[in-house]
């Protein structure tokens, strides 16, 4: 409550300051506009003095109040020469300014500093916080979908708070995390930084080569993601809103058989096994279309945003505080996610010699699921949905839940999917906290030391109750877990930039880093309770107390850094960086990598033979090398790990400490990648048309993986340092602006092909991916020498035999030849996960006060493992519901070989082949977006803006893809807490929505 009340008081103490500051003025109003188009300048800056400032409409205009002291105006913008004019008492003033070539350089953050665009030698990609807010995003991640060339967006799962995995340039790693980088703020977050909304970020920039990402030595391999939030103007006190509400809705439904067909499906197979028919003639004429299961499970669902900003500041201290909510609940009934976030930062110069900055992040977010993804024959709620007989209400006549395994023929394990989603309780509640404090001292004019101290912490409960409604649980399962973590950050860094003269600028920065990661965790569970009434809260109420867990982890990271920038007449750039870092991952012997970078680059734009040219207005090549590692391995790898065991001694048991299953190794050490960069940005027409364009090669040698040992030793396996990995491609951005004056239109695109291929591996052995649920069982994903990392491997179909059953190519046998028989040896590559390539396009057109964005987004070449159709495409093998395409199988009265559908029967062999992989290329209409600037500076009452839009996502999707959307990968990212390269794969994940939304922004 105390909280509540202090918020409360902010708007009112600012609308007392600004009462105050009105008394004895006179008001200014005018417009500023570009001076070669006359086109209006929104946001341009208008300064009376450094306490008293606004910022000008969406259509150019102003209005400021002035004291009799202040005499001046100066008005800014981006890439525009700042004027300053004299009111000379007037109360109308209206500027052109002109652009200011020495201010179209845009400055971008990178590590441990920032830069111009135009100096900067490595390889990024940059988006813009209208990009980010364009669509409604949950999240920083969704928001970078299509945005940023050689950046991958995998959906590992449409549900609401799911996670979302981000691949830059390929993946790395096997056993470690293939996750970017993320620095919020200058603190190098532990994870994705899931608990920032959107609407708070400033500005975004991926690094993506080495010679960039470097500097962050042993986290940098795949890429950094720099993430600065918002914060005030000089001068400038505003009070901004932003809210939308809207609706969410299936994109695609599954097309399954009605009643009448699945009885009459169920008969064949009846009769095809020789067994007595399962429903009568009269039955089955009496069945019509039954119950839609989708519909059962599905529902449009609301979704909402509201972020309140309060930014402003004097010329030494500027702040920026915000606080919003975003609430979504799903397209399954009884899942949703909830956010609270409150934002903060404040940049203060004490005096000539000492800065300070301090920011921080509190959020609390609530997820509650459904098990969807990953689910198997009936006891996940989508593909419960997808196997329930059509021929069944969803309730019976007393109102209970209809027992949809009352048949002989039906899955033992199916649940009932309205109950399996109404009672099973899953709520994740997760608290999170990023503080982060600088002081910044001036020690000379030339030299400056920084010294920060961060900390982030994440608190999460999981409470799980599975009722004894349920087939799984029928005396009730209760868990709870709790699991908190906290990384503490100290930065030391010394910044020199001494004048030399015009031709020459050199920085050099050097520091040191000490970074703590503690991570604690509870669990505790219960089952066979009396009743369901109190749920998890009671768990000593249960018969079956389960086995308490607790675990303690923690890692240390020392560093060494050290960075110099030179610029020779503005013409050729240099950049070299160096990284030590000390991990307690490690053993003694390989506790310290090393990571250098070096980098080029000529602005050729700026030779003499390019200077006056009329159309290149900028030219640059790059040409990086730099090594960057990975800590791919949990701490204590290398150490006997001991664990509870339980012994027999006389027929007596006892309890004590036993080491685990995994053979330690002292000899680990760094996964390093080397990888190299050629570059070029081209700027035509004063950079009205760009293009950038990127070619790398990166090696990731000593790759980390877990390797068998013969059980003599006592153990199963050891992780070793055996393998590499290279990722090789291109990158492409184009930007235009085509059309400038009072109708504007401008285009970016983006796109990017990867190929990557394991080169190595120990002693050339495969190493499989996770295991696939019933009716597979069976890895899918393989990582082989020669092959692209986690490519499918099964068999090859060739056409059904004249029983109608499925032929299995013979490719091999024991002796490398065709034997004749099905064997594990007729396994093959059947698929590719990997994209061909991957692309962006951003179109935006303005007319007036309208402005309409569209963004189209897409994947070529690329496959994935249909697992649904393992159950809903398998000839009624397992008695559920199928695809109603299965009424064209192979019949005795139609015995077609080359039939898409073996014949209907419990026998039908299906194995996983090629069958079950499919094109998952896709081009889609990512976003729409209509919005109209309402004229806000006839209405007295205080706007300086006010816009209203209505947008839509996911609208369109052109794909050949069978199933539900193919942007979902169930088991790609990190899986119960481990890193996964079993990507590509469809096991009942939930869909992405269609998204429509209403949203209104006001400033004041």
């Amino acid at each position: 409550m105390k909280l509540k009340r202090c918020n409360g008081l902010i708007p009112i103490t600012l609308l007392l300051f600004s009462s105050f500051s009105v008394l004895a003025q006179n008001t200014i109003s005018g417009t500023v506009t570009d001076a070669e188009t006359g086109q209006p300048l929104p946001g341009a800056t208008v300064l009376a003095s450094a306490n008293n400032g606004t910022t000008t409409d969406f259509d150019g205009n102003y209005t400021i109040q002035i004291t009799a002291e202040e005499t001046t105006l100066t008005f800014s913008y981006v890439g525009y020469a700042p004027q300053e004019v004299a009111v000379d008492g007037r109360t109308t003033i209206n500027v052109q300014l002109t652009l200011d070539s020495s201010q179209l350089d845009e400055v971008v953050v990178i590590g441990y500093g920032a830069v111009k665009k135009s100096d900067f030698t490595g390889s990024l990609s940059s988006v813009k916080p209208e990009e980010l807010t364009a669509l409604p995003a949950i999240n920083v991640n969704q928001a970078l979908t299509g945005r940023a060339a050689g950046v991958q967006i995998i959906q590992n799962s449409g549900a609401p708070g799911a996670n979302i995995s981000v691949r830059i340039r390929g993946g790395n790693s096997l056993l470690g995390n293939n996750e970017p980088l993320y620095v919020v703020d200058g603190f190098p977050i532990n994870g994705n930084p899931s608990y920032i909304n959107p609407n708070d970020i400033e500005s975004i920039e991926v690094l993506k080569d080495a010679s960039a990402t470097a500097i962050y030595g042993s986290r940098g391999a795949n890429g950094v993601v720099m993430i600065t939030t918002k914060t005030g103007k000089a001068g400038v006190s505003r009070i901004e809103f932003e809210t939308y509400i809207g609706f969410q809705e299936t994109r695609k439904r599954i097309d399954l058989l009605n009643a009448r067909e699945f009885a009459e499906i169920a008969n064949e197979r009846a009769a095809n096994d020789g067994q007595s028919p399962f429903f009568t003639d009269g039955e089955v004429a009496s069945f019509g279309e039954g119950t839609d299961w989708q519909d059962a499970i599905f529902r449009t669902a609301p979704i909402q945003n509201h972020v309140l900003t309060f930014s402003g500041g004097s010329e030494n201290t500027q702040y920026s505080v915000s606080a919003s909510l975003f609430d979504q609940e799903g397209i399954v009934i009884n899942s949703g996610f909830e956010r609270y976030t409150i934002r903060g930062n404040i940049n203060s110069r004490l005096n000539n010699w000492l800065d300070l900055s301090f920011s921080t992040i509190l959020s609390r977010s609530d997820q509650q699921a459904v098990f969807t993804d990953n689910g198997q024959r009936g006891n996940s709620v989508l593909s419960a949905a997808l196997i329930a007989p059509p021929v069944l209400p969803v309730f019976d006549a007393d109102g209970n839940y209809t027992d949809v395994t009352q048949f002989p023929f039906s899955p033992g394990v199916a649940e009932h999917p309205v109950a399996l989603a109404r009672e099973r309780r899953d709520d994740t509640q997760i608290n999170d906290v990023l503080v982060n404090l600088a002081l910044d001292f001036h020690l000379t004019k030339d030299l400056d030391f920084k010294v920060s101290a961060g900390v982030e912490s994440r608190d999460s409960r999981r409470d799980f109750y599975s009722s004894s409604l349920l087939n799984a649980t029928p005396g009730g399962s209760a868990q709870i877990n709790t699991n908190r973590n906290t990384v503490l950050l100290n930065e030391n860094i010394l910044t020199y930039s001494p004048e030399i003269n015009e031709n020459n600028a050199l920085t050099v920065t050097g520091g040191f880093s000490y970074q703590k990661s503690r991570s604690v965790g509870l669990g505790a569970s219960a089952a066979d309770f009396v009743n369901d009434i109190l749920l998890n809260n009671n768990l000593e109420a249960g018969n079956t107390p389960g086995i308490p867990t607790s675990f303690v982890s923690e890692w240390t990271l020392l560093s060494g850094l050290g960075r110099i920038n030179y610029d020779l007449m503005g013409k050729y750039l240099f950049t070299a960086s160096f990284r030590a870092d000390g991990s307690s991952r490690f053993g003694a012997d390989n506790k310290w990598g090393y990571f250098p970078s070096a980098a080029f680059a000529w602005r050729i734009s700026q030779e003499d033979f390019l200077k006056e040219s009329a159309s290149i207005s900028d030219l640059k090549l790059r040409l990086s090398w730099g090594q960057t590692g990975s800590t791919a391995v949990s701490p204590f790898q290398t150490l006997n790990i001991l664990g509870p065991a339980t012994i027999v001694l006389n027929d007596e048991f006892f309890v004590g400490f036993a080491p685990g299953s995994n053979l330690p190794n002292p000899d680990l050490k760094w996964e390093t990648t080397t990888q190299y960069n050629f570059g070029i940005d081209l700027g035509l027409f004063t950079n009205r048309l760009r293009l950038t364009a990127d070619y790398y090669n990166k090696t990731t040698e000593d790759l980390l993986s877990i390797v068998p040992v013969p059980s003599s030793l006592g153990f199963t396996a050891v992780t070793q340092n055996v393998g590499e990995i290279e990722n090789k491609g291109l990158e492409f951005t184009i930007g235009a602006d085509i059309l400038t004056g009072s109708f504007k239109w401008d285009i970016s695109a983006n796109l990017a092909a990867n190929r990557t291929k394991v080169n190595s591996l120990a002693n050339g052995s495969d190493v499989f991916g996770s295991v696939l649920s019933n009716p597979l069982q069976t890895s899918i994903n393989i990582v082989r020498e020669g092959e692209p990392v986690g490519v499918f491997f099964g068999f090859l179909e060739d056409g059904l035999d004249d029983n109608g059953q499925i032929i299995y190519q013979d490719l091999s046998g024991p002796d490398g030849v065709p034997d004749g028989e099905i064997t594990l040896d007729d396994k093959t590559i059947i698929g590719d996960p990997n994209p061909d390539f991957i692309y962006g396009l951003n179109s935006n057109f303005s007319y007036k006060g309208f402005d309409l964005n569209l963004f189209i987004q897409g994947v070529q070449g690329v496959d994935i493992f249909n697992f649904n159709a393992s159950q809903h495409a398998n000839s009624f093998n397992f008695g559920g519901n199928q695809i109603d395409d299965i009424l064209n199988r192979w019949t005795s009265a139609n015995p077609n070989p080359n039939a898409p559908y073996p014949q209907v029967s419990v026998n039908t062999n299906f194995r996983e082949s090629d069958r079950f992989v499919e094109d998952g290329s896709f081009l889609r209409l990512k976003n729409i977006r209509l919005a109209y600037k309402i004229p806000v500076q006839n209405l007295n009452i205080g706007l300086t803006n006010a816009q209203v839009y209505v947008s839509g996502q996911n609208l369109i999707t052109i794909t050949d893809y069978s199933w539900f959307d193919p942007e979902v990968s169930t088991r790609g990212g990190i899986q119960n807490g481990t890193p996964s390269f079993s990507q590509g794969i469809d096991q009942f994940g939930y869909p992405v929505a269609k998204t429509y939304t209403l949203g209104f922004r006001f400033g004041f």
